[in-house]
């Protein structure tokens, strides 16, 4: 699977299991201290997330990690 390939479903996980708590794209990039739009530009493959961001979403949204690459 190609890099690209990888963040474009790491973006649409992301998508996934924010709406399945409940919070807008918003209410996560407050909570992990990001910009308001950060979480928009990653679940549409605008941007490249980190680890360590990716750890703290996990962690807000209680999903582990690992969820994020089952795909």
């Amino acid at each position: 699977m190609e890099l690209d390939e990888v963040y474009r479903q790491i973006g649409k996980k992301l998508r996934q299991y924010r709406l399945e708590a409940g919070m807008t794209q918003e209410e996560l990039a407050e909570k992990i201290d990001a910009n308001s739009k950060f979480v928009g530009h990653v679940e549409r493959f605008e941007r490249c997330i980190s680890l360590k961001k990716l750890a703290q979403i996990s962690n807000v949204l209680s999903v582990p990690l690992k969820n994020f690459f089952d795909f």
